[in-house]
């Protein structure tokens, strides 16, 4: 959907494609509402919230649901016309898929006014440009959290990364008032004052020692031994990857020695994604230390050094195809695939146009828009991939008694995403048009230029985590109902799907699509100044309200099932 919302149709109603036979409420629809459609008229038997769709037709038993033009429901008892879909009158369907239909052809946007454009990245010795300069800290197994949580308290102060600890003068008051026994604990006007001043500040506790390093960042997970060998591989691809990002300059690994999750398994797995792969990488064995303090002090002393190196590289001029950029969604709505989904699907096509990256996640949320997805496969192999990986997931999910059609959350069903199918039907705007170039098993690195998909959990957190380790070094995230998601390495913008969401929770909202559904804006305009905030964030610019809230996320897959 390119153009604006029909201007009659702008405060009431949409149908989203020609062929659908369910229309989206842009508004509280009372019951008894009049509704102008198809030539006619008719009346709402009942109410119809905001976001929620309702039949342009009556509906037996067993008949299909379609919307975006794609199968996402069958009626299980009679709808009537006018009626609200709900869980109670359909259940999830999606259409079948298979083999690819043939060549794809693609007309990409114009983007002429971005050709000659830069963005000021850090460029990386194997020819990958970073949005960021990161050192990060991480453990090879839970065994070593602790020490990672020492470095943390010792590296953030001293070298001025930390924030303000804003909440400290509420519960010191607090305690104040318990120590008195006082009557009155609530906080005063005043410490409110002092939270409303410090919340969300990008300033920083002391000044900054390394002006070129925007942070170091600290992980902490809890695999690497316990598990089975497949675990222990996955864990390592995945901080390999992280490894490998270029929005890593170094880093420091902590070993415990006799875990699963072996030193010699991360250089392996950091082999196959970079042979090349020349950062610094400190690693420190527990084990072959006398004591946790030896090792400890010396992690520090080379750390610090580590860091004081990755301060000389400054940001330079970067092309616009250097950018990776992935794409999620969290706390969807059921504006997600009409406004936010579509204007990141438009900087994606925007981004491949110029000759960059772009990575699709989620597999559980692209159910029944496999064939759509397979016929903009670039060969057969890929598409074969693509196809096999989808069914090998939901023969997981369904062998662990859950399935695809579990994937929508108590909130996706309020706000009006009644199956997985119409809640994949959006989410797969993300990507775009363009044509898929890759498809990628979790965790692999991303290989080549175009639209990779990536096979990850619909989870917000595993996916994003997956999408860094993959070699994303910006986000684009939509969101209905909010929710602060972050990552330690990669920016995270944040795209509200409605105005009133952007309203009531700015301090999480980077940009706000709400306008495209009562605003008259076009996905187009929407997309191309999203693309603008992207290029700002990737060049330092401005920084993401996921980051000033130090949202720094990070949940490994562990292979099984999750939604």
């Amino acid at each position: 959907m390119s153009s604006a919302l029909p201007a009659s149709t702008l405060a009431r109603i949409l149908q989203v494609h020609p062929s659908d036979n369910v229309l989206v409420a842009l508004e509280d629809l009372p019951a008894g509402a009049s509704v102008t459609w198809d030539g006619g008229a008719f009346v709402l038997p009942q109410a119809v919230p905001v976001k929620h769709k309702f039949a342009t037709e009556a509906l037996d038993p067993g008949q299909d649901v379609t919307m975006y033009g794609v199968l996402v429901g069958r009626a299980v008892a009679r709808i009537e016309k006018g009626e609200r879909i709900t869980t109670s009158n359909l259940r999830h369907a999606a259409g079948q898929f298979g083999k690819r239909s043939g060549a794809f052809s693609w007309s990409p946007p114009n983007v002429d006014k971005w050709r000659n454009r830069t963005f000021m990245g850090y460029h990386r010795a194997d020819g990958q440009i970073g949005t960021a300069n990161y050192w990060l800290v991480l453990p090879l197994v839970f065994c070593e959290n602790r020490n990672v949580d020492v470095l943390r308290s010792a590296f953030e102060r001293a070298l001025g990364y930390s924030t303000p600890d804003v909440y400290y003068s509420l519960v010191s008051e607090l305690v104040d008032g318990y120590r008195s026994r006082s009557t009155n604990t609530a906080p005063t006007d005043a410490a409110v004052r002092i939270d409303a001043k410090h919340a969300g500040s990008d300033r920083f506790v002391g000044d900054r020692v390394f002006s070129n390093v925007d942070g170091v960042r600290f992980l902490t997970h809890e695999g690497g031994c316990g598990g089975t060998r497949q675990d222990a591989h996955a864990l390592c691809g995945l901080l390999s990857g992280y490894l490998n990002n270029p929005n890593v300059a170094g880093a420091t690994v902590l070993s415990l020695g006799c875990q699963h999750a072996q030193v010699e398994m991360l250089r392996k797995e950091l082999a196959k994604r970079n042979a090349g792969f020349s950062k610094p990488l400190l690693v420190f064995e527990q084990q072959r230390y006398h004591s946790e303090r030896e090792m400890l002090t010396d992690a520090i002393r080379q750390t610090f050094a580590g860091i004081a190196e990755a301060d000389r590289v400054g940001r330079r001029p970067a092309p616009l195809s250097a950018l990776t950029v992935g794409v999620e969604c969290g706390g969807s709505d059921g504006f997600s695939g009409i406004s936010a989904n579509p204007a990141i699907g438009r900087v994606s096509d925007l981004v491949l146009a110029l000759g960059g990256k772009a990575v699709l996640s989620e597999f559980p949320e692209l159910c029944g828009v496999e064939q759509d997805l397979i016929d903009r496969c670039v060969d057969d192999e890929t598409a074969d991939r693509f196809a096999d990986l989808m069914r090998r997931y939901e023969a997981r999910a369904e062998a662990a008694g859950s399935g695809f059609d579990m994937n929508p959350s108590p909130g996706n069903i309020r706000d009006g995403l009644i199956t997985d199918a119409m809640k994949s039907a959006g989410a797969a705007k993300k990507g775009g048009t363009g044509p898929v170039a890759d498809v990628l098993d979790y965790p692999e690195y991303v290989r080549r230029g175009g639209l990779t998909l990536l096979c990850t959990p619909g989870n917000d957190v595993e996916s994003t985590t997956a999408m860094a380790g993959a070699g994303c070094n910006i986000m684009l995230f939509s969101t209905g109902l909010g929710t602060p998601t972050g990552n330690p390495i990669t920016p995270v913008i944040k795209v509200s799907t409605n105005s009133s969401l952007a309203r009531r929770m700015p301090d999480i909202i980077d940009y706000d699509a709400g306008s495209v559904i009562g605003g008259g804006r076009t996905i187009d305009e929407a997309g191309d100044e999203l693309f603008e905030l992207v290029i700002r964030v990737a060049s330092g610019e401005v920084r993401t309200k996921a980051e000033k809230l130090e949202q720094y996320d990070f949940i490994p897959w562990k292979r099984g099932v999750s939604l």
